[in-house]
């Protein structure tokens, strides 16, 4: 057998590096870990364990990058099945929030939120953010206060008026993200 069953990337895996490297093809191109069980033959329960540990690996590496500086971009985003009928408001019932911040030329940090008060989202900025940094965002009106925390370079653009840039002061990068 060799060298084939073992496996540099998981020391303690009971897959071959090869099936390894296909479970890692399938996690980048988005594929569900039950899918990737079946294209690979490995059982569903080792494959989500392979996928989480890929997860909080690269959650790991992001961590280490911080803190973001020069020009970033903040916003949130609401991901979930379409509207439930009869619930209206910024992003509807039982989706679920996500707050990301873009560092222009650079990184970006998400993180899933329970809500988007003010509160939460200035504290993601003010530990993920060097207070130096140029801030851009729309001008929802969450991102009040930013400026009275210390950063004193908060862009805004106005979505409403249908303008998505202004000058250097847009959110294009952390919107396509």
């Amino acid at each position: 057998m060799g060298d084939q069953g073992k496996n540099r990337y998981l020391k303690s895996a009971h897959i071959s590096e090869v099936k390894f490297k296909e479970i890692l093809r399938c996690f980048s191109l988005d594929i569900t870990a039950t899918k990737t069980s079946e294209l690979t033959g490995i059982p569903r329960p080792t494959t989500n364990r392979i996928c989480k540990k890929l997860r909080e690996r690269i959650r790991d590496i992001c961590n280490n990058e911080f803190p973001l500086s020069g020009e970033v971009e903040v916003d949130e985003s609401y991901f979930g099945a379409k509207r439930i009928k009869g619930k209206r408001g910024r992003g509807s019932y039982g989706k679920t929030i996500v707050f990301g911040i873009l560092e222009r030329n650079g990184g970006v940090y998400t993180e899933i939120v329970p809500d988007c008060s003010r509160a939460t989202l200035q504290a993601i900025v003010r530990g993920k953010v060097e207070v130096e940094s140029v801030v851009h965002s729309d001008k929802w009106r969450r991102y009040n206060g930013l400026v009275d925390i210390g950063y004193s370079k908060h862009f805004r653009v106005d979505h409403g008026d249908n303008k998505f840039s202004n000058g250097r002061s847009h959110i294009n990068g952390i919107e396509s993200f």
